[in-house]
């Protein structure tokens, strides 16, 4: 099948208008460990801006000859753009959006690689040095508004949801937005959109004329969770351990809707967190609600907390079904006493430093077949150290998935292989299993093959 495409030269609109020779060069440089491929999916994960895929492999399949490189001239750089999708324009004018978009892989690539990874500043061995990078690439990104008082609320949930549920998250999101929260999610579609689009019509009631709207994403995922028309403010973080944790340093409360593998993945990190002893007195609004469909949903994730990570784990939670404008209200109560919190201990609004993150959960995961078998999930360890490894076999579970890295190792080794205690085994394959029933793994309409197998 062909597919409608472009070719375009665009310029940036007061953004990183002008590159060193030695910029232009890494980022056209094709060999290995080279930025032209990284430079050249993640733009076109942005051109493919709702479109509806969320395939990494088959996205860069069906844009073969897609290329982008970079102008340079005395008066700043241009993109040439070839073969981009059709659907990035309207009568063959990029949309000013995505446009903005791509500027942003363009920062965000450069930045992460000249002055994070070559940078000896940075030491990524330690965990002040992961959360150091994660403040740098988040301040560079203009993300941290140090004037601002707590607002910002982070919206979790999977991009494959129904008609019902997208709907629900949209009156969350104006709840939110007629209370003055900002809105902050993965940035993709399904319960990343609904949120901010809700939130934009509590926004313009209140003649709120600046709300934002954050997107936070990683390399690996971005081409199954392109950035949605909304997001005005997009960071590409290099990893998904350093995407998470800039989720909970940037953020003052967490909303987590129903979703998949990744929802579950993003909620056993942060109760992870909040599980360390040194996190125990730290106030952080975790709610998790749906409409009264998902209400089942919700008590398998409630049950699978309680029989792996147990009833310490279930504390630090509230779940709210059916009723989004007492979500909103619970949002702001918390976020009031995060405030009171934060100022008392002297800490920054914008940045949760005082937040105790373990190196376990900065260590970025290589889901390979080997890791994969080898993750200790057993109960003789300490439950945020377990939480730590739950979470590295969804993350397994979601690159097999989605991610083209992940959906080729599976084709050439068949499936990951997830084994430990049989209790826990046990509950895996039950939320797995109600994921797959429920088409929580794909985007509607899409045939769901799995691509891992519990051992019991």
């Amino acid at each position: 099948m062909e597919y409608q495409v472009i070719d375009t030269q665009i310029a940036p609109d007061g953004r990183l208008e002008v590159l060193s020779k030695a910029e232009i060069t890494k980022l056209l440089d094709t060999s290995h460990g080279g930025l032209y491929q990284l430079f050249r999916s993640c733009s076109l994960a942005v051109l493919n801006c709702g479109s509806g895929l969320d395939d990494g492999k088959e996205l860069l399949e069906r844009y073969k000859t897609f290329d982008i490189s970079i102008i340079q001239r005395e008066r700043g750089i241009k993109l040439d753009v070839k073969a981009a999708p059709a659907s990035a324009f309207v009568d063959g004018v990029m949309i000013k959006g995505i446009q903005e978009h791509l500027f942003t892989v363009l920062r965000d690539i450069l930045f992460v690689h000249g002055e994070i990874e070559e940078n000896s500043q940075f030491d990524l061995n330690t965990t002040e040095g992961v959360s150091d990078a994660v403040f740098h690439i988040l301040r560079n990104a203009n993300l941290l508004k140090p004037q601002v008082n707590p607002n910002l609320v982070v919206c979790w949930g999977g991009h494959s949801i129904s008609g019902i549920e997208y709907d629900y998250t949209k009156q969350v999101g104006y709840h939110l937005g007629l209370r003055g929260m900002d809105i902050c999610t993965g940035c993709g579609p399904g319960a990343m959109k609904g949120p901010m689009k809700g939130a934009t019509i509590g926004h313009a009631k209140q003649r709120i004329r600046h709300g934002r709207y954050l997107g936070i994403t990683e390399p690996g995922i971005i081409a199954a969770e392109a950035p949605n028309p909304i997001v005005n403010d997009l960071v590409i973080l290099p990893d998904i351990e350093k995407r998470l944790e800039a989720f909970v340093r940037i953020g003052h409360a967490i909303v987590v809707f129903p979703g998949g593998a990744g929802t579950a993945e993003e909620i056993l990190y942060l109760l992870g967190i909040l599980l360390h002893p040194d996190n125990a007195g730290l106030p952080f609004p975790l709610i998790f609600t749906g409409p009264e469909s998902a209400k089942d949903y919700f008590l398998q994730i409630d049950q699978f907390i309680a029989g792996t990570l147990g009833e310490q784990a279930r504390q630090r939670y509230q779940i709210i079904v059916n009723d989004p404008s007492l979500v909103a209200q619970e949002v702001l109560e918390g976020i009031k006493k995060v405030r009171e919190f934060r100022k008392a201990k002297g800490d920054a609004y914008y940045f949760n430093w005082l937040l105790k993150i373990d190196a376990e959960f900065q260590k970025p995961f290589d889901p390979t077949h080997e890791n994969m078998r080898n993750l200790e999930l057993h109960k003789n360890q300490e439950p945020h150290l377990l939480a730590a490894n739950l979470r590295r076999a969804f993350s397994g579970v979601v690159a097999g998935n989605v991610k083209d890295q992940g959906i080729r190792a599976i084709e050439k080794y068949g499936h990951f292989e997830i084994t430990g205690d049989i209790a826990i085994m046990e509950a895996m394959d039950a939320l797995l299993s109600s994921f797959v029933a429920h088409n929580r793994m794909k985007l509607p309409g899409k045939a769901y093959t799995p691509c891992y197998r519990v051992i019991k």
